[in-house]
This record gives structure tokens, C-alpha cells and sequence, in this order.
């Protein structure tokens, strides 16, 4: 079995952080989140990987390489525009050949990895795999529709009115019974390419489709809400460790990790916190479940709740909380301006000026 794995998209959700940067390689506790799906693809036991690359090919080349650091053998597939999922699929087929895979799309999160899921696809061999789970709003997703024995008999992409709260999680497995499928579709009303109507049309066509309802947790971490969410579930996990150092006038509460290099002086660090290899950290207060990148500065400042990115810098700020701070950014407070107050006051005036 090989993996697809989709790392092409523009994230127009993350934006500004991604008018310079691939939204895959936005760091949850301090690790870009396509790692975690590379890492459970791995985990799975599947080596030989696809990752479909777009105008940031360049970015995500040089962060995962050849893949041999995690276990992988990893093929670049360029994709010139965004045409939908099931384009990603379209453009792969030369490199997919008649293997199974597993697609995976590059800005998700799932916790507890994929290694089950893919034993019992490769066991049973239906023609498609899907993973499903309850959300409040189906209408912002693909929804499945359920038959007996979790069969699936249905699909629609952000339906208007969805059949079910079932949505589609980003992971699919499929047979080379796929490729078929996407050969005979036609762009949707949204101009691409849908997966949905691919999974749809092997349905149709008499193949068997089935699902796996999830209740762990799943994010697709397209903007900033879900990216801090997901970096204060990671750091749930966290275990703390002192690679760096930190000086008798500071205190380290929780789990607290200080990666190698970094320093942190007259501080309170109330974890779970990640500092970053060579970050410094002084007079300044870091809060629960923040992520400082490597080579960063947090100087008489307070900050929580966040995400910095690396080589960032935040001095002499009272609070900063629920951010997400891109690299090489400088926060610093506004220069102190002289007030005044201009009146044009009519006779027996009274006027109040809070000072």
C-alpha cells in the first residue's frame, strides 16, 4: 500500500501567516502539522509515499526531504492549481499504479493515527474506505449517509440540507477501482474535482463503500481557532523536560519543556509550554498551553494560549493571548503619545474629563 498525502492548498483561511508560509508547515507544539500525518502513515506501516506539492513545493521540499528521517520514501507530484481532491488523485495515478493507498490530507489532525483503520482495509479490500465523525454543522463538510452495517449510500459535498451529521474525516483508503471513478467525473458547481462524487460514483457503479465512525478527535486546521485547539491538545500530552536552562529566579510549573539552547531567567512558565531551541525567555510570564518556536525572544511580556513562530520577538507587551504570531515578527507596545482634549463649550457649560 502507498499513502497520497495532500499537502497543495493555499490556506486562504490562515491567512496572513500563509501569504509566505505552506499552512502544512504551521507548527502545533512546535512541529509542523503535516509531521503528524507523515508520522502515522508511517506508524501504519506504509513507506512509500506521494505528497502532492503546489506553489509551496519549494517550502515543503526542504522541510520533509527525502522522508528517510521518519521512515519514509517520499515522491514530489506538482499540482499547478487546486482542482479539488479527486484532481490530486487524477494527477497521481502514474505513481499510484494498481496499489492500494491511503489519502491523506497534509492539514489534518487525528489522534490515535491511522495504523487500525489500514489493517482492517487491507484485510477486507472494499473499493473505498472512508472515516466519518459527528460534527455540529454538517453543511460545512462532505456528509455521508449510512445503511445497514455501516455501508455507505450516499455522499454530498456541503449539502444544504445534510441526511445525516456524519462528516467526512480527511483520511481515505482506496483499491485502484478509484481511478475509474475520477476519470469519469465532472467539475462540480465549485469548479473542482470532488472526491465525494468519485466515492459516489463507485457506489453507484455497484462497488462496496465503507466507513469507520471515529469518536477521537479530529481537526482540519484551517484557520486559527482549530490550529490553537490543536496545539493545546498536543501539549495535553506533554512531558516535561529541561534540555535548556533556567535560572534560579524563574519557576517552572506543570509540564514545561526547554528545548535545547534555550534559556529562560526572572520568569514564570505555567505549562504545558514548549520553548524553543535557543529562545530566550526573561522577566515575562508564559502561559498554559503556548508554544514558543525556535530562536525566539519574550522579554517583560505576558502571553498565552499561543502559538509564536520562529525567530518572533515580543518586549515590554502587558498580554498577549490567543495568537498566532508568524516568523520573524516583532511585537512592542505603541509609543506613548501626548492627550489632550479640544472643547468649544457654550456658556454655563459643565463638563466631565475623566484624565
Amino acid at each position: 500500500m502507498k499513502a497520497l498525502v495532500l499537502a497543495g492548498g493555499s490556506g486562504t483561511r490562515l491567512r496572513p501567516i500563509t501569504n509566505t508560509s505552506a499552512k502544512q508547515l504551521v507548527p502545533v507544539a512546535n512541529k509542523p502539522v503535516l509531521f503528524y500525518g507523515l508520522e502515522a502513515i508511517a506508524a501504519a506501516g506504509i513507506r512509500e509515499v506521494g505528497i502532492v506539492v503546489g506553489a509551496t513545493h519549494a517550502e515543503i521540499e526542504a522541510a520533509v526531504g527525502d522522508g528517510h528521517g521518519l521512515g519514509l520514501e517520499v515522491t514530489y507530484l506538482r499540482q499547478e492549481a487546486p482542482l479539488g481532491l479527486a484532481h490530486a488523485v487524477l494527477i497521481a495515478a502514474d505513481y499510484l499504479g494498481d496499489d492500494d493507498f491511503v489519502m491523506y490530507l497534509g492539514d489534518n489532525f487525528i489522534v490515535g493515527g491511522i495504523t487500525e483503520i489500514v489493517r482492517r482495509f487491507a484485510a477486507d479490500r472494499p473499493a473505498a474506505q472512508i472515516m466519518l465523525t459527528r460534527v455540529p454543522d454538517p453543511r460545512q463538510f462532505g456528509v455521508a449517509e449510512i445503511g445497514p452495517g455501516g455501508r455507505v449510500v450516499g455522499l454530498e459535498e456541503k449539502p444544504e440540507s445534510p441526511k445525516s451529521d456524519l462528516a467526512l474525516v480527511g483520511v481515505y483508503l482506496f483499491t485502484p477501482a478509484v481511478h475509474r471513478a475520477v476519470a469519469e467525473l465532472k467539475p462540480s458547481r465549485r469548479g473542482e474535482l470532488e472526491i465525494t462524487d468519485a466515492i459516489q460514483w463507485l457506489i453507484d457503479e455497484g462497488h462496496r463503500v465503507e466507513s469507520t465512525v471515529i469518536s477521537g478527535y479530529w481537526k482540519d486546521t484551517g484557520n486559527v481557532a482549530d490550529m490553537l485547539e490543536v496545539n493545546r491538545l498536543v501539549l495535553e500530552g506533554l512531558e516535561p523536560a529541561v534540555r535548556g536552562r533556567a535560572d534560579e529566579a524563574s519557576e517552572l510549573i506543570g509540564r514545561v519543556v526547554i528545548e535545547d539552547g534555550a534559556l529562560v531567567t526572572g520568569s514564570r512558565i505555567v505549562g504545558p509550554v514548549v520553548i524553543g531551541a535557543g529562545s530566550r525567555i526573561s522577566h515575562s510570564y508564559v502561559g498554559p498551553f503556548t508554544s514558543i518556536g525556535a530562536d525566539c525572544v519574550v522579554a517583560d511580556s505576558e502571553i498565552e494560549y499561543s502559538i509564536v513562530l520562529s525567530r518572533s520577538s515580543i518586549t515590554g507587551v502587558r498580554r498577549v493571548e490567543a495568537s498566532l504570531i508568524g516568523h520573524d515578527v516583532e511585537v512592542t507596545p505603541a509609543p506613548n503619545t501626548p492627550r489632550a482634549h479640544r472643547l468649544v463649550l457654550g456658556d454655563h457649560s459643565k463638563v466631565q474629563i475623566s484624565s
